[in-house]
């Protein structure tokens, strides 16, 4: 089980929206995956033992875990791109 974490920047209407699409990209991929979602100032308290953090809002930070980028599930731009890289990371 692959577990991803996705957070924005203030309330969490942004990481729902990125949440639903990437559980939605890892059933049609047949990745077992669970997606949960935190505010960008929670990441530190909830990293360990995450796959994976997509972010809705811009991170610097070097959490030790891979870091997508995910505004591309609220803009619909580079969307495609944007999956392949998670896909990039879950399937490893």
């Amino acid at each position: 089980m692959k577990k991803v974490i996705v957070a924005c920047g203030g309330a969490v209407a942004t990481s729902t929206v990125a949440a639903n699409k990437i559980r939605e990209l890892a059933k049609r991929e047949g990745i077992p995956a669970e997606v949960s979602q935190c505010r960008v100032n929670e990441l530190d308290s909830k990293k360990d033992g995450i796959d994976l953090i997509v972010t809705t809002a811009k991170v610097k930070k070097d959490y030790g875990v891979p870091v997508v980028h995910g505004v591309a599930f609220i803009s619909g731009v580079n969307m495609e791109a944007t999956e392949q890289k998670i896909l990039d990371v879950l399937k490893k």
